[in-house]
């Protein structure tokens, strides 16, 4: 095709875009990013949320599985300890509605595992793969004009700096992209950006998964956006090596601690204390790790009204959304899915309106997510940068209520739910006609009295609770 494309950041959506670029015929394909990569699923540096609750959705998953064919990258994540979890039977979650029944029909499915090992199981595949490089290298800006890129400045280990020319080239560098002052440096000014912050901060603790509990539901109890106070949650997920990942998240206002008595507590103190009655239990394999990067954050790279030929932006660079909702891995893969699809219609690196056209396609799912996401956000008190929300937005927010108080009771509903939740469908599939007929119609049974739990997971949850609950 042609001789260079430069990615910079070697994270999932940047892994992703090395190998759509290198199944394009790509002839070299360089990757770089400022960290000392790990030589298996250990964390780094620059994965700030790397040590917090991460769910692979279905179809992010088939996304990562249709840009690295052949890798079977779900048989190596579950070869490697992450586990498959059934949305419809699989899981115990708390809705600010009440508790979701579990049904014992086919549904979506999510992989759950440590951020470190997609990520390390993604660059793995891609490097078996494909013919690409990854170079430990910092990216301090573009080369080219406001017309055309022509490559980035990087400076190496020891401080030395040099220029990467490139036919293409792809910010993928994450959450602390620059590419707003890359941008102005060739001369491009006035690019939007938008943040809203909830404030949330994220509190994770590992702890070995106890005799017995081996086949314990993933167990969530989600924060409540309506309820005129600080959003608290928190959520017990099985992660490979026999661990329990245990995440809790709290707004601005109800921040969840970091010692190990208070983090029991916040638990505890939930409109539902299962979490803490778990865990009261279970032994404890790590500190209480807090994390405060969870604001959303929209570049609107995808406005400016003339983009320079041979830039692309995916991933967090383009959009970072809170990391309560597990979009993010999700909408990395759909962006590159978007370059490689482009690619292929336009045969060449520098195809007029190639990296446009890109750009744009990527900017379809970061949107959907971010109204996701901001559309929560903007209620919890004290959320920072969010809008008041106008008719429309009361409206949306009131359907989507509705649609979650039926889906307690309601297999439709739910479905419509979990089909959103898991990336299959866009959004408008709360608006099919199905699904507003079972919101219309609401939840035909009983709403529940506590979570749906079998009775060896009755006698499991005896058995570990401390608390005396």
């Amino acid at each position: 095709m042609s001789r260079r494309a430069v990615v910079v950041g070697a994270g999932l959506a940047g892994m992703l875009a090395a190998a759509v670029l290198a199944d394009a015929g790509v002839a070299e394909v360089v990757v770089v990013d400022r960290d000392e990569l790990p030589d298996g699923p250990r964390r780094r540096r620059g994965l700030p949320q790397g040590r917090h609750a991460h769910l692979l959705m279905a179809g992010g998953l088939a996304a990562m599985e249709e840009i690295v064919p052949g890798a079977s990258l779900r048989g190596r994540l579950l070869a490697a300890g992450a586990h498959e979890i059934s949305l419809s039977s699989g899981t115990l979650a708390r809705t600010p509605e009440g508790w979701l029944r579990r049904w014992r029909r086919e549904g979506p499915v999510m992989l759950t595992c440590t951020r470190a090992l997609v990520d390390w199981t993604v660059r793995d595949a891609v490097l078996a793969h494909t013919p690409v490089e990854v170079r430990e290298a910092a990216a301090v800006g573009l080369t080219g004009s406001a017309g055309r890129v022509r490559g980035v400045r990087v400076s190496g280990p020891g401080g030395e700096e040099a220029v990467l020319d490139a036919d293409l080239v792809v910010d993928a560098s994450g959450r602390g992209t620059r590419i707003v002052p890359w941008l102005e440096g060739l001369g491009l000014s006035g690019v939007r950006t938008r943040t809203v912050d909830s404030g949330l901060v994220n509190a994770s603790r590992l702890y070995r998964v106890p005799a017995g509990a081996e086949r314990f539901p993933l167990t969530v109890v989600h924060a409540d956006p309506y309820a005129s106070r600080p959003g608290r949650s928190a959520m017990v997920m099985p992660v490979e090596g026999g661990r329990w990942l245990v995440s809790c998240g709290g707004t601005r206002g109800g921040e969840p601690p970091a010692d190990p008595e208070g983090f029991l507590r916040y638990t505890l103190g939930l409109p539902d204390p299962i979490v803490g009655r778990l865990i009261s239990g279970a032994e404890p394999l790590t500190d209480v790790r807090l994390s405060r990067s969870t604001s959303n954050v929209r570049h609107y790279v995808d406005k400016v009204p003339h983009w320079p030929e041979g830039l692309v932006v995916l991933g967090d660079a383009l959009g970072t959304f809170n990391p309560a909702y597990g979009q993010g891995m999700s909408v990395a893969a759909f962006g590159a899915r978007v370059l490689g699809r482009e690619l292929a219609r336009a045969g060449r690196l520098d195809a007029p309106g190639l990296a446009r056209r890109v750009l744009r396609g990527a900017a379809r799912p970061v949107d959907a997510a971010w109204a996701t996401a901001v559309g929560q956000d903007v209620l919890y008190p004290e959320t920072r940068g969010g809008r008041r929300p106008g008719l429309a937005d009361r409206a949306v927010t009131a359907y989507t209520r509705r649609m979650t108080r039926a889906a307690t009771g309601s297999f439709a509903a739910a479905s419509a739910l979990w089909d959103v939740t898991s990336m299959r469908t866009p959004p408008t599939r709360l608006f099919h006609p199905s699904a507003v007929l079972a919101a219309l119609a609401g939840p035909p049974l009983p709403p529940l009295s506590g979570p749906p739990l079998t009775p060896g997971e009755r006698e499991v949850l005896a058995g570990l609770d401390r608390a005396g609950v």
